[in-house]
Formats: C-alpha cells, sequence, structure tokens
C-alpha cells in the first residue's frame, strides 16, 4: 500500500502543485492517514478507496484534514485512469459528490474534476485588515474592481485582488501568525490574485492553516474563484487561466470553465505529471 506522487497542473512536464495519492480496498485509520501525509510532506494527499460505484475519498495536509483539495483530486484522477482506464469516476467527499476524469494523451496525464457547488460573499472589514496586516499590505494595494471576499467550493478561501504584479511576488508572512488567522475564520487558503486580462489571473495561495506557506496550485481556490468572478458578473467569456506557483519556481497552470448557472459546478483541469 504505496502512495502514489503526483504533481497536478503542471506544464510541458515541469511544475505543478505535488500531491500524494493512496488507492486501497478501504481507508487505513484516520491516525494512520494523518502520519502517511505528514511524512509525505505535500501540501496534500488523497486517500480513496471503492463504495458501490463511486470512490470515497479524503484528503490530509501535514497538519489536518482538509474537505476538498483540487490538485490532490486531480492527481488522483490521472492515478485511477491509470488502473482503472480512461473515464470519468465518481467522488463521495465529506461534504460533497463530485466526479473526476481522467485521460492518457500522446503519453502524458490530463484530469478534470467538476468541483462542489460555489458560493460567494463579502468579507468582513475586520477579517480583511487583519489579512492585509498579515501581509503587510494596505486598501492602496487592492484591486478596487474585485472585492475582498469569502469563496467557497468544497472549501472556504479569502480573495484578496491587488493592484500589481510586483506586489504579488513579495507575498510573504508569518506562518504561525498565517495558522491562527486562518484558523479562527475557518479558512483553507488566503489566495492573492492579480488580474492580467479578463481571463487570465496570476496567483499566490498561503496554505497556512495546513502547515504549509504557499501551494504551487490550488484547484479548489481556482474553482472558488471563477465561482466568485461569476457572482459579481466579471467579463471571465466562460472561462479563465489561473497561473500559480510561478515566483516558487513551480509554474503550474490551471484552467477553469465557468457555465452560466449561479452556484453551479466549476470544471477545473490540468495536466499531471509522474514524480
Amino acid at each position: 500500500m504505496q502512495p502514489q506522487h503526483l504533481a497536478s497542473f503542471s506544464t510541458e512536464n515541469a511544475g505543478g502543485n505535488p500531491a500524494g495519492v493512496l488507492i486501497a480496498q478501504s481507508h487505513p485509520s484516520e491516525q494512520a492517514m494523518r502520519d502517511i501525509a505528514a511524512d509525505l510532506g505535500y501540501s496534500e494527499t488523497a486517500f480513496a478507496c471503492p463504495k458501490g460505484d463511486a470512490w470515497h475519498v479524503r484528503y490530509f495536509s501535514p497538519e489536518s484534514e482538509v474537505p476538498f483539495c483540487g490538485h490532490a483530486t486531480i492527481a488522483l484522477g490521472a492515478a485511477l485512469a491509470a488502473q482503472e482506464g480512461d473515464g470519468v469516476f465518481k467522488l463521495i467527499l465529506q461534504g460533497a459528490e463530485i466526479t473526476v476524469e481522467g485521460r492518457t494523451t500522446d503519453g502524458g496525464m490530463h484530469a478534470a474534476l467538476q468541483s462542489p457547488p460555489t458560493q460567494s460573499e463579502a468579507a468582513k472589514p475586520d477579517l480583511t485588515e487583519a489579512a492585509l496586516a498579515l501581509f503587510g499590505l494596505n486598501p492602496g494595494d487592492l484591486d478596487p474592481r474585485i472585492a475582498p471576499a469569502f469563496a467557497q467550493a468544497g472549501a472556504t478561501h479569502l480573495i484578496l485582488a491587488l493592484k500589481s504584479r510586483q506586489t504579488l511576488a513579495e507575498m510573504s508572512y508569518d506562518l504561525d501568525a498565517g495558522r491562527a488567522l486562518m484558523r479562527a475564520h475557518d479558512l483553507v487558503t488566503i489566495a492573492l490574485v492579480w488580474a492580467e486580462g479578463d481571463q487570465l489571473f496570476h496567483v499566490r495561495n498561503a496554505f497556512a492553516s495546513g502547515g504549509v506557506l504557499e501551494d504551487p496550485a490550488t484547484g479548489a481556490a481556482a474553482a472558488a474563484f471563477a465561482g466568485y468572478l461569476r457572482d459579481m458578473a466579471w467579463p471571465h467569456g466562460g472561462e479563465i487561466t489561473v497561473i500559480q506557483g510561478e515566483d516558487m519556481g513551480a509554474k503550474s497552470i490551471i484552467r477553469a470553465k465557468i457555465p452560466p448557472e449561479i452556484g453551479s459546478s466549476i470544471r477545473v483541469s490540468g495536466e499531471v505529471r509522474q514524480l
């Protein structure tokens, strides 16, 4: 029962976000899953076992269980396709039922997930103020077109849009302070985003809640952000591209398709590579 090592949202067989994937006939004990995730040290590890015509999936970071993880789901989709053949797989999560599609094309791997339902709401001013202080920012650093917001697609994220690409590149914060802030407000990540265009965004995701300073690719946050853009009637044209991890030296590309129905699932896709 050995975990697989995969990187999701890679580009040209480089970069991406590493994830562990363990497929077994039954889940190990919760403590064992926590220990495996901590030993691997990836931001998340997905544990999957068969349940009827679906797969029951749980996700663990090195420090906590999370309700949904996009990049580990994408990695799981590729792993299931390698084991079961190309196809669409039903997944039963802790609080939702979704699908992931895994395929092998031209020797490479590709996967696409359908996120849990999305929703968003304005961030409370005191949380926005605290988050800005955490990153050493001030209100003048924010892009007024995209207001700070809670965004959810299976997990909750705080969205802070910045006016400057340079400010994004300079992201820095204290891990312990970030962990305390995120856990106090039930946030999985804080996403700093910069809009290069209406359909192209550069993102950095602080993941202190899981004991990780930064994620190089965060599919769940990309889905939540895409849902927020739809809610606020941003001119997304039905699809966005998210570039993440570039400032970490692990460039990742996430694509999100946005149907028009408010609250509906977001399709998030990307390449996968073996580590």
